[in-house]
């Protein structure tokens, strides 16, 4: 496979750019635009196609530029939870790579944290704290 820096580069400004409120009020001009238009073309097939075409052309490539910038952002996220565990006494090492465990490992730990959230509930009930850190 190629190197794709310049893609995630390219990605990444064009991220950044269209996500102000400028290109937003650009996208609504063109808009405006296109229906002034209409009674100059006849509310035509062809005028209808221009906007059909464009639009989907935008969100087509907007797909993948929304998803690189999710995988991105989900990837740092991530990596400072990773770290949050990493630092914390008493955290379980072993949930570091947990987006990367398959479905049965996920219902397992899910379970357990489940559990682990009813008794605390119960304890609150009772008066007591929820708060804790078994290994500590």
């Amino acid at each position: 496979m190629g190197n794709f820096g310049g893609y995630a580069a390219i990605s990444k400004a064009v991220s950044r750019f269209c996500g102000k409120p400028i290109v937003f009020l650009l996208a609504v001009g063109v808009i405006a635009i296109w229906i002034v238009t209409g009674p100059l073309f006849g509310f035509s097939d062809t005028w209808q196609l221009v906007i059909n075409t464009g639009t989907t052309i935008i969100t087509f490539l907007m797909v993948f530029l929304i998803q690189n910038t999710q995988n991105r952002d989900t990837t740092a996220i991530q990596i400072k939870l990773d770290e949050l565990i990493r630092a914390t006494a008493g955290a379980h090492n072993a949930l570091l790579d947990l987006e990367e465990m398959d479905e049965r490992m996920l219902d397992q730990f899910r379970m357990k944290y489940q559990m682990l959230a009813t008794a605390a509930r119960g304890n609150l009930k009772l008066g007591q704290v929820d708060t804790d850190s078994p290994e500590a």
